[in-house]
């Protein structure tokens, strides 16, 4: 895992067991432009110089972009009020393969009006239990998204998700449902039974993990 890389090399560093905190799991295959993590250690070296011992051990597709300090209670993942994820489709005929690892191919035409218009079921504050993948989930499914922009250029979509939290496979699971609306699959008013009958089965499948990015976290 990406932690557990992390970890190893901090534990070599510091010459002691180190635990990374990150704020939040990706699954498999899920790429984070800007991902937040922090750890706890005491050594005699600025934030540059760990910066580069860290980058220098690292594999090719992981990097560190940036240290600070922070204050001792801060933690990566409880103290997190907003992400932003993006999620990037491709809907043309002939995808380009360079960017296979990156975004999800879609070939048949997308109904973007569709799909915005399903979208605004989402927004809002509700028990999110049916776009959940973990369906023994003992805290509350309650979140409250904030904004859901979706925009396309020559046949590039990105859907931009923002909100206080997100359940496991949540992001996914509602790319997936929205894109059923855009093939005419599904209305898009479908959204609104969906939430209040909190039932995963209802929703749409999951979205594989290639078009998904964790953009931003902010504190």
């Amino acid at each position: 895992t990406i932690q557990g890389k992390f970890e190893a090399i901090l534990n070599k560093m510091t010459d002691k067991n180190i635990e990374i905190h990150g704020s939040g799991r990706t699954d498999a295959g899920v790429h984070a432009v800007c991902q937040i993590a922090n750890f706890k250690c005491d050594v005699n070296m600025s934030t540059d110089e760990i910066k580069t011992y860290i980058n220098h051990y690292l594999p090719t597709d992981i990097a560190v972009i940036d240290i600070s300090v922070v204050p001792d209670r801060f933690h990566s993942r409880l103290n997190a009020k907003e992400k932003i994820y993006r999620y990037s489709i491709t809907n043309v005929r002939k995808p380009d393969v360079f960017k296979r690892k990156f975004t999800y191919y879609v070939e048949e035409k997308l109904q973007l009006d569709k799909m915005i218009e399903a979208s605004k079921y989402i927004i809002g504050e509700h028990d999110f239990k049916a776009f959940c993948s973990n369906k023994h989930f003992k805290k509350s499914t309650v979140r409250k998204i904030y904004s859901i922009d979706i925009t396309e250029n020559n046949g590039e979509i990105e859907i931009l998700y923002r909100g206080n939290g997100f359940l496991y496979n949540m992001v996914r699971i509602m790319t997936g449902t929205l894109i059923e609306v855009g093939l005419g699959k599904r209305e898009a008013s479908d959204m609104k039974n969906i939430i209040e009958q909190k039932q995963r089965e209802l929703a749409g499948y999951t979205a594989p993990p290639q078009g998904l990015f964790l953009e931003k976290v902010i504190y």
